[in-house]
This record gives structure tokens, C-alpha cells and sequence, in this order.
């Protein structure tokens, strides 16, 4: 059984921090799960484009208001809590937070807590690490 709380991961390597964004990394690769669970603050005010190349991420708004933009298509969908939005097609998108956004972010494969954001707003295959 693995218990962790949040606290436990508040400045320690597994939280990473940017201008835009806080994830604090609650589950890694090294739990051997095959996933890895975040706990993400993406800061009022900020846009990211990413685009998980390597990765599949699924999103959970817990709190605050946005939107995410598909930049293939130019499709807006507005996020609120309650709101899940899914890049199963390594959609490359625009993160808008208009207030702090919370949100849990699950991906697959897991990460191991060492990546950070190249140039496309993606992270490393996994191997590559």
C-alpha cells in the first residue's frame, strides 16, 4: 500500500515549479503503477502550449476557471471544477488559466519526476531519460 500526502511532496525533488505551473508529484514511475498522479496549480493569468508527445495525460479540474484550446482545430472548451478533459491523441493544445487552476493530472506512461517542458511544451520518451 502506498499513502503519501501532499505535504510530503511540497519542496522536495518531486515538485516542480515554473512560471506558469506548480505540479507536485504525488505518484512517479518509481511506484511501479505504470501511471504517475499530480496534483497541478497552473498560475492566474498564464497560457502554455504543450503537447504530450510521448505521453497521454488525463485532466481533472478541481478548482478555478479556464480553457483549453485544440490548436489543430481552433476548438475552445471552457474548464471549471468538475471539468475532465482528455489528450488521448497527444493533442497539442493551449492551457489557458483566466484564475488559478487546480488540477489532477494522470499520465501514462508514468513519469519519472525528473522531466521538464522542451521547446514544443512536451516531455522526454520515457527511455530517453
Amino acid at each position: 500500500m502506498i499513502v503519501r500526502t501532499l505535504a510530503s511532496i511540497l519542496n522536495t525533488p518531486a515538485h516542480a515549479k515554473g512560471e506558469a505551473y506548480e505540479s507536485r508529484r504525488i505518484l512517479l514511475a518509481a511506484d511501479g503503477l505504470g501511471y504517475s498522479l499530480h496534483d497541478t496549480i497552473c498560475k492566474a493569468g498564464t497560457e502554455q502550449v504543450l503537447e504530450y508527445k510521448n505521453h497521454v495525460e488525463t485532466n481533472y479540474i478541481i478548482e478555478g476557471q479556464g480553457s483549453v484550446t485544440n490548436i489543430a482545430t481552433g476548438q475552445v472548451w471552457p474548464l471549471a471544477p468538475g471539468t475532465v478533459y482528455v489528450l488521448d491523441r497527444h493533442e497539442a493544445h493551449l492551457l489557458r488559466a483566466d484564475t488559478d487552476l487546480r488540477i489532477v493530472c494522470v499520465f501514462t506512461p508514468a513519469l519519472t519526476g525528473k522531466e521538464r517542458h522542451d521547446a514544443s511544451g512536451s516531455y522526454p520518451a520515457p527511455d530517453a531519460l
